[in-house]
Parts: C-alpha cells; sequence; structure tokens
C-alpha cells in the first residue's frame, strides 16, 4: 500500500462531472422562516478506514449498512481501485444510510476523523504464522502511522493488520497516542468463534454464551474455560457440581478448531473478510455510541495478570467506549490461564525486541517516531 511521497490527489469525492452546470439545490428547496444556522453542538461523526482489499472494504460496507458513521474516508495506494470501490459504494445510497463517502491516496482525506481503522498491509499467505508478517508490515506502518496522528490528533487508532498486537504496539509507539486511544482488534473474533462453536456443540443460540479467547491473536492464544457461562450458568462449576465426565483434550479440540478456522477460510477462499468486517464494526459501534461493551481486544496488558516483563499488546476483555478502552475487568483465571497468558506476552515481547531500535522507548501521549 506505499505511496509514493510528495504526491497529492484531491479527494474522489463525488461522480460530479455529467452534472456540472446544473446546480439547482437553491431553486429546488426553499428554507423556511425565522431559521437558524444548526447547532454548533449537533455530533458529526468520521471514520477512515486504510486499506481498500478486501478485509477494508469488507468493514467499510459493514459500517456504511449499520449507520455507524456520518463521513467515511478511504484511503489506499491504488487510485483506480480506490475510486471503482467508492463509486460502487455511492452506488448503493438508495439503499443505505445517508453517508458522506471521501476516497483519496493522500491522508488529508482522513483529516478529523473520530475513528481511524487500519487494514493495510501484506496480505497473509496459506501457511504463514501471523508472527511471520511482522517485519513486511512495520516498514509500512511507519509510513502510515505518523500521517494518521498529524491529520487526526484526537482520533482512536483500531489496528486490524496482522500480526495484530504486535502492530498495535507499533502503532502505539509511532502515534504517541496514549494507550486508551490505540486498540487492536484482536481475539474479538476469535472469541465470536469459540462462541459459536460451543453453541453449536451444545445446539444453542451463540448469543447466549459467553466466553472468551485471551492473549495474542494467532497460535499462542488462551481459551478462558473457567469463565465459559451459557444462559448465565457457569460450565466448568456446573459439570463438576453434577458430576458430569468431561475431558481436558475434547475443550482444547474447539480451542484448536478456533485457531485453526481462520487457516481454513485463507485456504478455500484466499483470505478472512465478512467475519472481521462484522467484527470489526461491533467495535467502531462499541467505540463511537459509548456503548461500554467488554469486548475481547488487544491492549497495553503490561501490569495484568503479573505481565510486567515489558510493553506488550495482547488481548485482554476490555470495556469500550468514547475514550478508547476505559478499563480492562478482572476476570478470574485459574493459575494455568494466567500461566499461559503470560507465555503469550512472552511469545509477542520476543518478536518485538528484534523490531527495529527506533520503537524502543517512548510511546503513551509524546513518545512517537
Amino acid at each position: 500500500m506505499e505511496e509514493e511521497q510528495g504526491s497529492h490527489v484531491p479527494p474522489l469525492s463525488s461522480e460530479k462531472s455529467s452534472l456540472q452546470g446544473l446546480d439547482i439545490a437553491h431553486a429546488f428547496f426553499k428554507p423556511i422562516l425565522q431559521s437558524a444556522p444548526p447547532s454548533p453542538t449537533k455530533r458529526h461523526t468520521k471514520v477512515s478506514v486504510i486499506g481498500a482489499g478486501n478485509v477494508g472494504m469488507a468493514i467499510a460496507q459493514t459500517i456504511l449498512t449499520q449507520d455507524l458513521t456520518d463521513e467515511l474516508a478511504l484511503v489506499d495506494a491504488k487510485p483506480e481501485k480506490l475510486r471503482g470501490e467508492m463509486l460502487d459504494l455511492q452506488h448503493a445510497a438508495a439503499f443505505l444510510p445517508r453517508t458522506r463517502i471521501l476516497a483519496s491516496v493522500d491522508y488529508s482525506v482522513t483529516a478529523d476523523s473520530d475513528l481511524c481503522i487500519v487494514t493495510a498491509g501484506a496480505r497473509q499467505i496459506p501457511g504463514e504464522s501471523r508472527l511471520n508478517l511482522v517485519q513486511r508490515n512495520v516498514a509500512l506502518f511507519s509510513d502510515i502511522v505518523p500521517r494518521l496522528a498529524s491529520h487526526s490528533p484526537d482520533s482512536i487508532l483500531l489496528i486490524v493488520s496482522n500480526p495484530v498486537d504486535i502492530l498495535t504496539y507499533v502503532a502505539w509507539k509511532l502515534s504517541g497516542f496514549p494507550s486508551n486511544r490505540v486498540i487492536g482488534s484482536g481475539t474479538n473474533l476469535d472469541s465470536s468463534r469459540f462462541r459459536f462453536l460451543i453453541a453449536d456443540h451444545l445446539d444453542v443460540n451463540a448469543q447466549d454464551v459467553q466466553a472468551y479467547i485471551v492473549g495474542e491473536h494467532g497460535d499462542s492464544s488462551v481459551a478462558l474455560w473457567s469463565s465459559i457461562s451459557v444462559g448465565g450458568v457457569p460450565v466448568l462449576s456446573f459439570l463438576e457440581k453434577k458430576e458430569i465426565a468431561y475431558e481436558k483434550e475434547a475443550l482444547e479440540r474447539i480451542h484448536r478448531a478456533v485457531i485453526g478456522s481462520a487457516y481454513e477460510v485463507i485456504r478455500l477462499k484466499g483470505y478472512t473478510s465478512w467475519a472481521i468486517g462484522y467484527s470489526v464494526a461491533s467495535l467502531a459501534r462499541s467505540l463511537l455510541r459509548d456503548q461500554r461493551r467488554i469486548h475481547p481486544v488487544s491492549v497495553l496488558a503490561k501490569g495484568f495478570y503479573g505481565m510486567d516483563a515489558g510493553e506488550v499488546f495482547l488481548s485482554l476483555p476490555a470495556q469500550l467506549g468514547r475514550g478508547g478502552v476505559l478499563a480492562v475487568t478482572h476476570v478470574h483465571l485459574a493459575e494455568e490461564e494466567a500461566e499461559r497468558l503470560r507465555d503469550s506476552a512472552n511469545a509477542i515481547l520476543e518478536v518485538q525486541n528484534q523490531l527495529h531500535p527506533h520503537l524502543g522507548g517512548g510511546g503513551g501521549g509524546g513518545g512517537g517516531v
């Protein structure tokens, strides 16, 4: 998604060429008497999506259909594809809530965004670990993130590109934003897959299943079996009280299916898009509408559950609202789960320590590069 330095392409805001010279808006409408200008307190929401690939457009399309923003800005390095995607969405205007759609290769189009969603990055190839993507994407983020921070210094950064935990850390360092305003999509989708598989196993609705995957969005993720409940009933303690036998191996098979599900989709169709689109839209709703819902997302985890070795972002159940991450919930972890979570943090730190040295230090409201 590299952009030529110094290039400036005006926003592709609309398809007006065929209507130039036909300004009938003033003639078509007549204002009412003694009207006042719009209230200055009226909230105008803007979301920017960086990367117009399959994931970025699935997110943009879901945000549009769910009426989550007044203005949507798309940025990509390929101007023709970008214009095509923008026009394709604009042509659906009669079927969608009214949203102004902008697109440009120039980051100025993202100015004053409330939420910047970064999906740009090298695509994961079949069989490739998310962690193997890191070096290819750090250089890209060094170009993207400072531009977003410059144009929208008060925005929330939501990182979707993989490996998401490390790139969320990179975005935090490069932006200089406080840690509560830099979030990774993390295991929000993993947890949705987890809930689906448990619900399917028990033949219930997935919305009635409370279950979290935490830690790395990847192979070292941790399933919090001790916190699973169905219809408010804690599953493991229920089985123990009823003296119903269960095997840990059966539970781990479900967890392995969660880890492997993304790889399976990539193998079958080449990429994932729809599920992450819905997942990120749910995060956008919680953030922009101040829903204060709990999502397992990638946050600065230092100081939680004994993770004091270094600054690492990984997924924990966090309360999200208009200020970004409002708090991390006090979920009870079994000792084995806490140990595996710390192992997950160490796996991420090991890769982070190999990154370019200019990413070390700083962060947290002024330490950007």
